[in-house]
């Protein structure tokens, strides 16, 4: 029923319009319109905003990469014409300067043309509060996928956006009639006012806002896009039509019964078959087979090879197939000469299925690193696990489906998933950064900053000091760059990429140095019990931090 997903798609719109994000873009909407005169003006600038809006999150991304461009060209291009706008209202002969080559364009008035580029530059600056429809809208336009229905829930996002700001418009003008008496005094003042909230996005201050007031317009967005309903029509869209159904048991005995295995999707490259040549799901059919999720720099994944290594060596032979679908977390995880490396390195020798597009992993709607999907012989997936642990039933299933006795090739590995309450999973990039656990000064995403750590740091907190370029997924060390953490745990890991040293100290002293010489996972911190300690990182110019992950 596409209908009642571009009807979710519009109540997002709706309250994302409302959320802490956007607020920066309110007082150019109110300005903008008031600026002039006529509903004219107001429907101009939000047909701009929703056009360009809609156009540029599903293009941009594809266009900007093909062109080789910077993918923040197209907002600060936005910023400058917002700027520029400013100056047009502030400056009556600049206005004129800029409207006289463009009079021949149209006969309708110069003011309505440039309120619908007013919108066209907001368009490009409206970073909406991401919520489980605009991650689809994101994930489809990454992998090129945009279909009509693509297109018809993204206009259906803007439109809801848009109605709550076409709301702002009319108001502005209907509270500057009375002040339209003052004429230049009042124009240049919305200039002042539009140059103010552009120089405030160009400063990021809606991360800020977002930060320092909370997303209040969570629950709501739960209630709309986090149903049962939105979820699963999400996944359709993202190509999960084949996903697993709800599972259905035979017997009371029985193992569950999740339906026909999806095959293996968009696999752009495979590793350990015979000539890298591609395998397909009804080719196992006849063996067991363990579906495994995975990703190299993982620490969770990491600790599951061992168990996946001795399952392999005791049953490959008797007609178990391992398939590792090998789902990248970051950039330089999409490298096939980093994947064939890792593999070799961790001494995987089961077929790996390269899934950068996340095919497969979509097509099982799967969310989780490590995940397992085990099939039997006849094709059908029997158990699902997502995450660590529980091997034991895992090898017990095994040897179910397989039609050997309970107690065959009992495994003797080890299981080292830790069993007490860690520091959770802490991602260093703006994206995934936990704004609640991140302490110091305001982050600037993507632009070079100086930064200083707070007087103290809270359990499981962190904090950057020195110069950082922090970027989507990672941060790039600069001069005298340093980090900190609170952390609970016995084992500390972080993804680190470039090349350089990281020195590291505990609660003060000195903790041992790492060599980057590649992107993966490096071990900072191992001792015997869990404990509380402050770590500090001291980088060299060109490292990049990803993630940590404890243990």
């Amino acid at each position: 029923m596409m209908f009642l997903l571009l009807a979710i798609g519009f109540l997002a719109g709706v309250i994302t319009a409302v959320s802490p994000c956007v607020l920066p873009v309110l007082p150019i909407v109110f300005a903008g319109s008031a600026a002039g005169e006529g509903r004219r003006r107001s429907f101009a600038i939000i047909a701009g905003l929703v056009v360009s809006f809609t156009t540029f999150t599903l293009t941009a991304g594809a266009l900007l990469s093909a062109l080789g461009l910077p993918q923040d060209l197209l907002r600060n291009l936005a910023i400058a014409m917002l700027f520029v706008v400013a100056a047009t209202l502030v400056f009556p002969s600049f206005a004129l300067l800029i409207e006289r080559p463009l009079a021949f364009m149209s006969r309708r008035r110069v003011g309505d043309r440039g309120a619908f580029l007013l919108g066209v530059s907001l368009g490009l600056v409206f970073v909406p509060c991401a919520g489980p429809v605009l991650a689809t809208i994101s994930v489809l336009s990454a992998e090129h996928r945009i279909s009509l229905d693509t297109v018809l829930l993204t206009l259906s996002y803007a439109l809801g956006a848009a109605s709550i700001l076409l709301l702002v418009a009319l108001g502005g003008q209907r509270v500057a009639r009375p002040l339209r008496a003052q004429g230049l005094a009042f124009r240049r003042a919305m200039g002042l006012v539009v140059g103010l909230a552009a120089l405030a996005i160009a400063f990021n201050v809606d991360q800020v806002l977002q930060t320092r007031l909370g997303s209040y317009s969570g629950r709501l967005q739960n209630h709309v896009e986090d149903t049962a309903y939105a979820r699963s029509h999400l996944a359709d869209l993202r190509g999960g039509k084949a996903r697993l159904a709800s599972p259905r048991q035979q017997a009371a005995s029985a193992l569950d019964d999740y339906g026909r295995a999806p095959d293996f999707r968009g696999i752009g490259h495979w590793l350990n078959t015979p000539n890298d040549r591609p395998l397909a799901i009804s080719q196992l059919r006849g063996k067991v087979v363990l579906v495994d999720f995975w990703t190299y720099s993982c620490i969770n994944c990491i600790r599951t090879l061992p168990h996946l290594r001795a399952l392999y060596a005791a049953y490959h032979s008797r007609g178990l197939e391992i398939v590792g679908i090998h789902t990248p977390e970051f950039a330089f995880e999409h490298e096939v000469s980093n994947v064939r490396e890792a593999t070799h390195d961790l001494n995987v020798t089961w077929p790996v299925a390269l899934d950068n597009a996340y095919a497969t992993w979509n097509a099982y709607s799967n969310q989780y690193w490590p995940a397992e999907y085990l099939v039997d012989r006849a094709g059908h997936v029997r158990h699902v696990r997502f995450g660590e642990g529980a091997y034991d039933e895992t090898a017990q299933l095994v040897r179910r489906l397989l039609g050997s006795s309970p107690s065959a090739h009992a495994l003797t590995v080890a299981d080292a998933t830790p069993k007490e309450v860690t520091t959770p999973e802490s991602y260093l990039g703006y994206a995934r950064l936990d704004r609640s656990r991140y302490l110091g000064r305001e982050l600037r995403p993507k632009t070079k900053g100086d930064y200083v750590f707070p007087e103290r740091l809270p359990r499981d907190s962190l904090s950057y000091a020195g110069v950082w370029t922090v970027g989507s997924e990672s941060a790039l060390a600069g001069r005298r760059a340093r980090l900190r953490l609170h952390f609970h745990a016995r084992f500390v890991y972080i993804v680190l990429g470039g090349r350089g040293r990281v020195r590291a100290l505990v609660d003060g002293r000195p903790a041992g140095s790492l060599e980057v010489r590649s992107n993966r996972l490096y071990t900072v911190v191992e001792g015997p019990r869990p404990r509380d300690a402050l770590l500090e990182l001291r980088f060299s110019p060109g490292v990049e931090a990803y993630s940590f992950t404890f243990g």
